[in-house]
């Protein structure tokens, strides 16, 4: 334990926000101007704790009778030894002191794409969606509107765009330092063509293959891709814990796909998005057999039955009356 002696105010998150460095011990903290380290914190008291060698020859921080003390995973103590990764509670101020031989960890392998900052990502970004939206517009032009058809689809998509982008961007800002709005744009621009073509996918098989329930529950596979846009967007913001933003990740899209099967079962009883394919496309896409017309009356003849007894039944219940 060498100096000099480095008392270190860290966020909640950990991470260190400011350093001062102390050429030797004892170190005096609190919120008067006469202590080695100044604690612009106003639950702090003017002398409210002293850093010094303990009993066992190491550091140790102890009370001066202040108001708050010292709190240690939330208890208050008189005095705490410190062995470089303690942190310890002053007023609203979490605190940390370590000495000039301090052993850190190895340096971690810089996997940032540094070259893919700034204006590539954003105008990459920006390229997709303008291709993304003319591609829909275009495909949902059935009356032949003309440019302005187009133009409000691009206003439209760029508006959701910046808003999305811009929350982000900011939150960037404020939780990792930098603000990155490129990587976002280019983000959101790969999940938002992720998402389209999921939903065309499912679309066209459920058409080819007779497979209904792809469009029964297409939504799901959606929130699946809007969850992966959210991981990649939490990983630019902090790429130091990927298990934790991919746990968070997957806890988002099952919230997310539990409320769309809570408000599907609402509105019909059923908790799929569809009762049936509503998206029709050339007969050439069909792979499945085509059943025969007698067969299909087959089956609704089979369901007549069940269907006349059921309205029988509500008929009855309502020529019924309280005497």
């Amino acid at each position: 334990m060498n100096a000099p002696f480095y008392v270190e105010v860290l966020a909640r998150n950990g991470e260190v926000r400011h350093r001062q460095r102390v050429e030797a011990l004892p170190i005096r903290i609190g919120r008067g101007y006469d202590n080695e380290f100044i604690l612009d914190d106003l639950h702090a008291s003017p002398q409210h704790a002293l850093v010094e060698i303990g009993e066992d020859g190491g550091l140790q921080v102890r009370d001066l009778d202040s108001r708050n003390g010292v709190i240690f995973k939330g208890r208050r103590r008189n005095q705490l030894s410190l062995d470089g990764d303690t942190v310890f509670r002053l007023g609203h101020t979490n605190l940390r002191v370590r000495s000039a031989d301090f052993a850190v960890v190895d340096a971690r392998r810089d996997t940032t794409s540094h070259g893919w900052e700034g204006w590539p990502p954003a105008l990459a970004g920006l390229a997709l969606m303008v291709l993304l939206t003319l591609v829909s517009a275009w495909g949902e032009d059935t009356e032949k509107s003309g440019a302005i058809h187009y133009v409000n689809a691009l206003v439209g998509m760029l508006a959701i765009a910046l808003v999305w982008v811009g929350g982000w961007t900011l939150a960037n800002r404020l939780f990792g330092g930098q603000t990155r709005f490129g990587r976002h744009l280019f983000i959101a621009a790969c999940g938002l063509i992720a998402i389209e073509a999921v939903s065309l996918v499912c679309s066209v098989a459920a058409y080819s293959l007779s497979l209904e329930i792809l469009t029964k529950f297409d939504s799901q596979l959606m929130i699946a891709a809007m969850a992966g846009m959210v991981y990649f967007h939490l990983l630019t913001i902090n790429p130091n814990h990927p298990k934790r933003i991919a746990f968070a990740s997957a806890l988002v899209a099952l919230l997310g796909a539990g409320v769309v099967l809570m408000v599907n079962y609402q509105k019909s009883g059923l908790f799929a998005d569809e009762l049936y394919i509503s998206d029709l496309y050339s007969p050439a896409l069909r792979l499945s057999a085509d059943k025969p017309v007698n067969q299909f009356l087959d089956a609704a003849g089979r369901l007549k039955p069940a269907i006349d007894a059921e309205r029988g039944k509500a008929v009855n219940g309502d020529d019924e009356s309280p005497e």
